[in-house]
Protein backbone atom coordinates (compact mmCIF):
# COMPACT_ATOMS: atom_id res chain seq x y z
CA UNK A 1 0.00 0.00 0.00
CA UNK A 2 0.93 3.45 -0.78
CA UNK A 3 -0.15 6.22 1.53
CA UNK A 4 0.61 9.59 0.78
CA UNK A 5 1.07 12.13 3.85
CA UNK A 6 0.36 15.97 2.06
CA UNK A 7 -1.01 19.06 2.81
CA UNK A 8 -2.31 22.20 1.09
CA UNK A 9 0.06 24.51 2.39
CA UNK A 10 3.73 23.94 4.22
CA UNK A 11 4.66 23.84 8.23
CA UNK A 12 1.59 21.71 9.04
CA UNK A 13 3.62 19.05 10.02
CA UNK A 14 3.30 16.41 7.17
CA UNK A 15 7.46 15.25 7.79
CA UNK A 16 6.37 15.46 12.11
CA UNK A 17 4.17 12.66 10.91
CA UNK A 18 5.43 10.70 8.28
CA UNK A 19 9.06 9.87 10.21
CA UNK A 20 6.99 9.28 13.82
CA UNK A 21 4.63 6.76 11.43
CA UNK A 22 7.55 5.23 9.94
CA UNK A 23 8.80 3.76 13.41
CA UNK A 24 5.51 3.31 15.00
CA UNK A 25 4.35 0.46 12.37
CA UNK A 26 4.92 -2.93 12.28
CA UNK A 27 7.42 -4.76 9.56
CA UNK A 28 9.78 -3.27 7.04
CA UNK A 29 8.50 -0.09 5.76
CA UNK A 30 9.92 2.31 2.90
CA UNK A 31 9.70 6.01 3.32
CA UNK A 32 10.12 8.40 0.00
CA UNK A 33 10.50 12.23 0.56
CA UNK A 34 9.24 13.69 -2.68
CA UNK A 35 8.92 16.96 -1.29
CA UNK A 36 12.34 17.18 -3.12
CA UNK A 37 12.72 21.43 -3.26
CA UNK A 38 13.48 21.17 0.27
CA UNK A 39 13.81 17.39 1.69
CA UNK A 40 14.37 17.01 5.28
CA UNK A 41 12.87 13.87 6.37
CA UNK A 42 16.45 12.69 6.44
CA UNK A 43 16.78 14.98 9.47
CA UNK A 44 13.86 12.53 11.77
CA UNK A 45 15.10 8.88 10.25
CA UNK A 46 18.82 9.72 10.38
CA UNK A 47 19.36 6.98 8.03
CA UNK A 48 22.64 5.11 6.82
CA UNK A 49 22.61 6.37 3.10
CA UNK A 50 24.13 3.85 1.36
CA UNK A 51 24.07 5.05 -2.24
CA UNK A 52 22.89 8.17 -4.41
CA UNK A 53 21.92 8.06 -7.62
CA UNK A 54 21.49 10.97 -10.22
CA UNK A 55 17.88 11.73 -11.86
CA UNK A 56 17.87 13.32 -15.33
CA UNK A 57 15.68 14.45 -17.65
CA UNK A 58 15.53 14.65 -21.57
CA UNK A 59 15.95 17.96 -22.74
CA UNK A 60 15.70 18.99 -27.08
CA UNK A 61 19.06 20.15 -28.88
CA UNK A 62 18.77 21.49 -32.29
CA UNK A 63 21.17 20.68 -34.94
CA UNK A 64 21.10 24.24 -37.27
CA UNK A 65 22.33 22.52 -40.30
CA UNK A 66 19.24 20.55 -40.28
CA UNK A 67 16.56 22.74 -39.19
CA UNK A 68 14.65 24.64 -41.85
CA UNK A 69 12.79 26.73 -39.38
CA UNK A 70 9.23 25.57 -39.98
CA UNK A 71 8.43 26.26 -36.86
CA UNK A 72 6.32 22.51 -36.31
CA UNK A 73 8.43 21.72 -32.84
CA UNK A 74 7.24 25.32 -31.57
CA UNK A 75 3.66 24.86 -32.75
CA UNK A 76 3.22 21.12 -31.15
CA UNK A 77 4.81 22.59 -27.70
CA UNK A 78 2.70 23.27 -24.97
CA UNK A 79 4.93 25.29 -22.61
CA UNK A 80 6.77 27.48 -25.37
CA UNK A 81 9.77 25.52 -24.67
CA UNK A 82 11.11 25.92 -28.32
CA UNK A 83 10.76 28.59 -31.01
CA UNK A 84 11.19 29.09 -34.41
CA UNK A 85 11.84 32.95 -35.22
CA UNK A 86 12.65 33.05 -39.08
CA UNK A 87 15.14 30.19 -39.90
CA UNK A 88 16.27 30.40 -36.21
CA UNK A 89 14.98 28.05 -33.78
CA UNK A 90 15.44 28.44 -29.97
CA UNK A 91 14.68 25.73 -26.99
CA UNK A 92 14.21 26.96 -23.37
CA UNK A 93 15.37 24.10 -21.27
CA UNK A 94 13.84 25.49 -18.03
CA UNK A 95 10.30 25.41 -19.92
CA UNK A 96 10.62 21.64 -21.29
CA UNK A 97 8.29 19.38 -19.84
CA UNK A 98 10.53 16.37 -21.72
CA UNK A 99 7.41 15.00 -23.61
CA UNK A 100 9.65 14.24 -26.73
CA UNK A 101 6.79 16.18 -28.98
CA UNK A 102 9.23 18.51 -30.61
CA UNK A 103 11.73 15.92 -31.92
CA UNK A 104 9.20 13.61 -33.12
CA UNK A 105 7.09 15.83 -35.00
CA UNK A 106 10.58 17.38 -36.84
CA UNK A 107 10.18 16.51 -40.47
CA UNK A 108 13.89 16.93 -41.11
CA UNK A 109 15.39 15.10 -37.81
CA UNK A 110 17.14 18.53 -36.99
CA UNK A 111 15.90 17.72 -33.09
CA UNK A 112 17.47 15.14 -30.84
CA UNK A 113 17.14 14.88 -26.72
CA UNK A 114 20.18 14.65 -24.75
CA UNK A 115 19.82 14.08 -20.99
CA UNK A 116 19.81 17.23 -18.48
CA UNK A 117 21.12 16.00 -14.76
CA UNK A 118 18.48 17.71 -12.90
CA UNK A 119 18.64 16.15 -9.44
CA UNK A 120 19.88 13.32 -6.84
CA UNK A 121 18.36 10.55 -4.88
CA UNK A 122 19.75 9.17 -1.72
CA UNK A 123 19.19 5.68 -0.88
CA UNK A 124 19.34 4.18 2.61
CA UNK A 125 17.83 2.97 6.23
CA UNK A 126 17.36 2.50 9.57
CA UNK A 127 16.59 -0.33 11.32
CA UNK A 128 13.34 -1.28 9.52
CA UNK A 129 13.20 2.06 8.31
CA UNK A 130 14.02 2.46 4.15
CA UNK A 131 14.87 5.41 2.79
CA UNK A 132 14.47 7.38 -0.56
CA UNK A 133 14.80 11.41 -0.58
CA UNK A 134 14.99 13.19 -3.75
CA UNK A 135 16.82 16.58 -4.06
CA UNK A 136 16.12 18.64 -6.79
CA UNK A 137 19.51 20.47 -7.89
CA UNK A 138 19.77 24.26 -7.31
CA UNK A 139 18.61 26.29 -10.08
CA UNK A 140 16.62 23.65 -11.44
CA UNK A 141 12.83 24.63 -12.27
CA UNK A 142 11.11 21.41 -12.62
CA UNK A 143 10.35 19.09 -9.63
CA UNK A 144 7.93 16.70 -11.19
CA UNK A 145 10.73 14.07 -13.01
CA UNK A 146 12.25 13.86 -9.47
CA UNK A 147 9.42 13.09 -8.06
CA UNK A 148 8.84 10.35 -10.39
CA UNK A 149 12.51 9.27 -10.13
CA UNK A 150 11.81 8.90 -6.07
CA UNK A 151 8.41 7.01 -6.61
CA UNK A 152 10.02 4.83 -8.60
CA UNK A 153 11.37 3.06 -5.30
CA UNK A 154 7.93 2.71 -3.89
CA UNK A 155 7.30 -1.09 -2.63
CA UNK A 156 6.10 -3.45 -4.67
CA UNK A 157 5.05 -4.93 -1.54
CA UNK A 158 4.19 -3.75 2.11
CA UNK A 159 3.70 -0.14 3.57
CA UNK A 160 5.37 2.53 1.67
CA UNK A 161 4.93 6.65 2.99
CA UNK A 162 5.14 8.89 0.56
CA UNK A 163 6.08 12.67 2.30
CA UNK A 164 4.26 14.66 -0.59
CA UNK A 165 5.50 18.58 -1.15
CA UNK A 166 3.61 21.41 0.21
CA UNK A 167 0.58 22.83 -2.24
CA UNK A 168 -1.91 21.65 -4.89
CA UNK A 169 -0.18 22.46 -8.01
CA UNK A 170 1.85 19.71 -10.34
CA UNK A 171 4.87 18.80 -7.24
CA UNK A 172 1.41 17.85 -5.61
CA UNK A 173 -0.67 16.17 -7.99
CA UNK A 174 2.60 14.12 -9.49
CA UNK A 175 3.16 12.88 -5.48
CA UNK A 176 -0.04 11.90 -4.65
CA UNK A 177 -1.64 10.18 -7.95
CA UNK A 178 -0.92 6.56 -7.76
CA UNK A 179 -0.96 6.30 -4.17
CA UNK A 180 -3.67 4.25 -2.45
CA UNK A 181 -4.93 6.73 0.12
CA UNK A 182 -3.54 10.23 1.40
CA UNK A 183 -3.74 12.08 4.77
CA UNK A 184 -3.98 15.43 5.00
CA UNK A 185 -1.72 17.00 7.70
CA UNK A 186 -3.69 20.81 8.73
CA UNK A 187 -3.87 22.97 11.24
CA UNK A 188 -6.62 24.56 13.28
CA UNK A 189 -6.14 28.23 11.81
CA UNK A 190 -8.13 30.10 8.85
CA UNK A 191 -5.33 29.39 6.57
CA UNK A 192 -4.83 25.84 7.56
CA UNK A 193 -8.48 25.79 6.88
CA UNK A 194 -8.42 27.40 3.40
CA UNK A 195 -5.78 25.18 2.03
CA UNK A 196 -7.28 22.28 3.44
CA UNK A 197 -10.42 22.67 1.20
CA UNK A 198 -8.60 22.99 -1.86
CA UNK A 199 -6.37 20.08 -1.02
CA UNK A 200 -9.42 18.34 -0.34
CA UNK A 201 -11.66 19.59 -3.73
CA UNK A 202 -8.12 18.24 -5.71
CA UNK A 203 -7.75 14.85 -4.36
CA UNK A 204 -11.62 14.54 -4.81
CA UNK A 205 -11.01 15.36 -8.65
CA UNK A 206 -8.66 12.56 -8.91
CA UNK A 207 -10.62 10.10 -6.92
CA UNK A 208 -8.01 9.61 -3.85
CA UNK A 209 -9.70 8.14 -0.91
CA UNK A 210 -8.44 10.97 1.97
CA UNK A 211 -8.37 11.70 5.24
CA UNK A 212 -7.61 14.24 7.82
CA UNK A 213 -5.08 14.59 10.58
CA UNK A 214 -5.11 17.86 12.32
CA UNK A 215 -1.26 19.23 14.00
CA UNK A 216 -1.16 21.60 16.99
CA UNK A 217 -5.18 20.71 18.36
CA UNK A 218 -6.78 22.07 21.10
CA UNK A 219 -9.33 20.59 23.02
CA UNK A 220 -11.52 23.24 22.16
CA UNK A 221 -13.78 23.06 18.87
CA UNK A 222 -12.10 23.79 16.28
CA UNK A 223 -13.21 25.06 12.50
CA UNK A 224 -11.05 22.11 11.23
CA UNK A 225 -13.55 19.57 12.97
CA UNK A 226 -16.33 21.50 12.00
CA UNK A 227 -15.47 21.22 8.51
CA UNK A 228 -14.44 17.42 8.24
CA UNK A 229 -17.94 16.91 10.15
CA UNK A 230 -19.97 18.88 7.42
CA UNK A 231 -18.04 17.26 4.56
CA UNK A 232 -18.12 13.73 5.98
CA UNK A 233 -14.46 13.24 6.09
CA UNK A 234 -12.41 10.83 8.51
CA UNK A 235 -10.95 12.91 11.56
CA UNK A 236 -8.41 10.05 12.11
CA UNK A 237 -5.66 11.87 14.11
CA UNK A 238 -5.19 14.98 16.27
CA UNK A 239 -1.81 15.53 17.67
CA UNK A 240 -2.31 18.00 21.14
CA UNK A 241 -0.77 21.36 20.95
CA UNK A 242 2.33 20.72 23.32
CA UNK A 243 5.92 22.81 23.55
CA UNK A 244 7.83 19.45 24.25
CA UNK A 245 7.02 18.60 20.34
CA UNK A 246 8.38 21.55 19.05
CA UNK A 247 11.39 21.70 21.20
CA UNK A 248 12.08 17.85 19.84
CA UNK A 249 11.20 18.89 16.09
CA UNK A 250 14.21 21.38 17.00
CA UNK A 251 16.49 18.54 17.90
CA UNK A 252 15.38 16.52 15.37
CA UNK A 253 13.70 13.71 17.35
CA UNK A 254 10.34 12.08 16.26
CA UNK A 255 6.98 13.09 17.87
CA UNK A 256 6.82 9.96 20.03
CA UNK A 257 10.18 10.49 21.76
CA UNK A 258 7.88 13.22 23.33
CA UNK A 259 4.46 11.91 23.43
CA UNK A 260 4.82 8.29 23.70
CA UNK A 261 1.08 7.80 23.91
CA UNK A 262 1.16 8.56 20.13
CA UNK A 263 2.46 5.93 19.20
CA UNK A 264 -0.62 3.61 18.73
CA UNK A 265 -2.89 5.53 16.94
CA UNK A 266 -0.03 6.33 14.75
CA UNK A 267 0.82 2.53 14.19
CA UNK A 268 -2.93 2.06 12.90
CA UNK A 269 -3.29 4.74 10.23
CA UNK A 270 -2.37 2.49 7.41
CA UNK A 271 -4.83 0.20 8.54
CA UNK A 272 -7.68 2.58 8.88
CA UNK A 273 -6.59 4.34 5.53
CA UNK A 274 -6.05 0.99 3.94
CA UNK A 275 -10.04 0.57 5.22
CA UNK A 276 -11.25 3.72 2.90
CA UNK A 277 -9.47 2.70 0.03
CA UNK A 278 -11.46 -0.78 -0.07
CA UNK A 279 -14.44 0.93 1.11
CA UNK A 280 -14.01 2.96 -1.91
CA UNK A 281 -13.55 0.26 -4.63
CA UNK A 282 -16.37 -1.80 -3.27
CA UNK A 283 -19.59 -1.73 -6.35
Amino acid sequence: MKIAIASGKGGTGKTTIASAMAFSVRGPVRLLDCDVEEPNSHFFIQPEIQRKEKVYSLVPTIDEALCTGCGECGRVCQFSAIVSLGKKTMAFNELCHSCGGCARICPTGAITEIQKEIGTLEIGAHGDVEFVAGRMDVGQAMSPPIIRATLRHAREEGLTLIDCPPGTSCPFVTAVKGCDAALLVTEPTPFGLHDLKLAVETLRVLGLPFAVAVNRSNEEQNRINEYCHEENIPLLLQIPEDRRVAEAYSRGEILTAVLPEMRAALAVLPERLAALSIERNLP
